[in-house]
């Protein structure tokens, strides 16, 4: 297992870690997701721990509270061996302030999140959306506060627009507060929107990204080919539910050179595709999911190896898209505004 140094700070993570969203199944949504319980849980943190992979991604929103649930059983005994990530932001109830990133709701989510996995700390806590209605400088104090207590290690910001990461960074930098170290967000070969302004954004400022959904709701497994309807996955259950609608033509497209390359380099698909995001500028952490033993040990098939250039270079030119205004003006001053990776 690889490890690489998270953004602007001193921690170093595995390449990958393993989200829990699959962990507890309840309510109709997180169960389109998995329904994984304590038992299969604690053999598959086994098989994590087997592979060097010791991070674990989960939220209080999953399965409302189930994740965490399911999680701190996993990991009884072996808390001081692995880093927690988990998150706030997103109602946790039907009050006004149950929900939102204020320092009353945040106080309360983490001491929640916290009761929930059985530990006194979490290594890193995200912002799971960004609140418009709290002022930045509320939600930064109160974290930062939360740092001071030692009850999180680190924090980070997931599902921030460009200039909400950037305001949150000049006020952290304004006022000596903690800082976001990390951004989690969606991106994989069908949804690179990530790097026209997040990815530039990230490696200048020193905010290591942890790619969420690097499968694309499970739609670059391989199970979904031209000609062939997919009965079987994620989405043959309805998983995209929540996710971006992406077209059928580039979707086989890309499928077909991940095709091609896992033949002739003898990996899956998906191994293809989740090494291909290894080799992007900025990606400390990529999170996979896991139903099941089988497909956990699969997608850890996706390290100790490497794409070599041609093979990142086709996947780069399948994949590419045309970028919204102004993104793709400034493709024409390239000479002064370099991108860190072609789109």
């Amino acid at each position: 297992m690889e490890y690489r140094q998270l953004g602007r700070s001193g921690l170093k993570v595995p390449v990958l870690s393993l989200g829990t969203g699959t962990f507890g199944g309840a309510g109709e949504f997180f169960e389109r997701w998995g329904s994984t319980q304590v038992a299969e849980a604690r053999r598959i943190v086994d098989l994590c721990l087997e592979h060097g992979l010791n991070f674990f991604d989960t939220a209080d929103i999953y399965s409302a509270g189930g994740s965490e649930e399911v999680l701190g059983e996993a990991l009884k005994g072996r808390r001081d061996k692995v880093l927690i990530a988990s998150k706030a932001t997103f109602p946790m109830g039907d009050g006004p302030n149950d929900k939102g990133s204020s320092r009353y709701h945040l106080v309360r989510a983490c001491e929640a999140s916290l009761r929930r996995l059985q530990t006194d700390h979490i290594d890193l806590y995200f912002m799971h959306g960004f609140d418009a209605l709290t002022p930045v400088e509320e939600t930064l104090r109160a974290l930062d506060d939360l740092i001071t207590a030692g009850k999180i290690g680190y924090i980070g910001a997931s599902n921030f627009s460009g200039w909400q990461l950037m305001k949150s960074l000049a006020v952290s930098e304004k006022y000596g507060l903690g800082r976001y170290v990390s951004y989690q967000g969606y991106y994989s070969l069908i949804g690179r929107d990530y790097e026209w302004e997040l990815m530039p954004l990230a490696l200048d400022q020193g905010v290591g990204t942890m790619v969420w959904s690097p499968l694309g709701w499970g739609r670059l497994t391989g199970k979904i080919r031209r000609g062939q309807a997919a009965d079987s996955g994620r989405i043959a259950s309805g998983g995209a539910v929540g996710g971006p609608p992406v077209d059928d033509e580039k979707l086989y497209d890309i499928v077909d050179v991940l095709d091609e390359i896992a033949q002739a380099r003898g990996k899956s698909i998906a191994q293809v595709a989740l090494n291909w995001l290894l080799t992007r500028p900025s990606v400390a952490n990529v999170v996979i999911g896991a139903r099941n033993e089988e497909q956990l040990t699969q997608n850890l098939g996706a390290v100790g190896w490497s794409l070599a250039t041609d093979e990142v270079a086709r996947l780069d030119a399948v994949s590419q898209t045309t970028p919204v205004y102004p993104y793709w003006h400034q493709k024409g001053f390239d000479e002064r505004n370099p991108k860190p990776t072609t789109w």
